[in-house]
């Protein structure tokens, strides 16, 4: 089972251990531990060996084993050890549970103490060996268990641990009765958990390689997408530059051109001059023909005469 490790001491007023009810307990421990160990208490994991208002001895079945537990109240200080090395504090699961437990053992006991408060003739708390029912039973001797039954549940208690660590299917469980049953069906719902939780761990893996491969996938489209953007942008580069050599080419052109305006008008002004001279050339030319033609009937009259 483990040495029991010492918890950290809790400040309670209470008298009794009774009076510990449950929004008390919920109040100084941790909160998830506290839903575990109501857990545990509805699934029946809880056995108190002996118990009274100032101490109580128990065992509890954890999801690893059995734990052992003591639970004392002195000097205004609730004391708990427990066999688990679990971190909680001030107090673990297996205490918390082994407390609500006893807060519901010791509600009809109380009671009945009170009734026996208000009667007139109080008679001592004894009940007759032959008796079947008014007096409320202890802890102790609530669990009518035979010697054999608990040598049977302790020999399949270790395989069936060790089966539970290693993920192995359980041994047959002792066919025993009475308080021991729930004990070992309660472990069988630890198994009936673990494939459950298996089953559920092997469709994630599953899950989680389809992803994987999908997100490779992805991946693989991201770095092709990746590898046409880079020749995209060189291609986008190479356009710039041709676009930059394209508009200096037309800057030129627009000087040329304005080059070629200003020499058209200046072969227009020379053309306007040639054509002025060509007219005073005709002009020139006529009075050449004028002279020549009186130069000619000059000459025929001399030669006449």
């Amino acid at each position: 089972m483990g040495t029991q490790r010492v918890r950290n001491k809790i400040p309670c007023s209470a008298e009794r251990l009774s009076l510990l009810d449950p929004p008390m307990i919920q109040a100084v421990v941790d909160r998830n531990a506290f839903h575990i160990g109501n857990q545990y208490l509805s699934e029946n994991r809880v056995r108190i060996v002996e118990a009274d208002d100032a101490q109580i001895s128990s065992a509890v079945i954890g999801n690893s084993g059995l734990y052992e537990q003591t639970i004392r109240l002195k000097e205004g200080h609730l004391i708990s050890k427990c066999s688990c090395a679990l971190p909680e504090e001030p107090m673990c699961r297996h205490c918390i549970a082994v407390l609500l437990e006893y807060h519901r053992w010791a509600q009809p006991r109380n009671g009945q103490q009170k009734k026996a408060k208000a009667s007139t003739a109080p008679q001592p708390a004894q009940a007759s060996p032959n008796s079947s029912g008014s007096s409320t039973p202890t802890p102790a001797s609530t669990t009518d268990l035979k010697l054999g039954e608990v040598m049977a549940f302790v020999e399949w208690l270790q395989p069936a641990i060790k089966a539970l660590e290693r993920g192995q299917p359980m041994p047959d469980s002792p066919k025993i009765g009475g308080d021991l049953a729930p004990w070992t069906q309660a472990i069988r719902n630890l198994e009936e958990r673990r494939r459950e939780s298996e089953e559920v761990r092997s469709n994630l893996e599953s899950d989680m390689r389809d992803r994987e491969a999908y997100v490779g996938r992805l991946t693989q489209q991201v770095q092709a997408s990746m590898e046409e953007i880079k020749a995209a942008q060189a291609s986008s580069q190479q356009l710039q530059r041709e676009l930059t050599a394209c508009k200096e080419m037309l800057a030129k052109v627009s000087e040329v051109a304005s080059e070629v305006g200003s020499y058209d008008s200046q072969l227009k002004s020379i053309a306007g001059e040639v054509i002025s001279k060509g007219a005073q050339l005709d002009k020139l030319a006529h009075s050449f023909r004028e002279v020549s033609t009186a130069l000619k009937s000059l000459a025929k009259t001399s030669a006449s005469s």
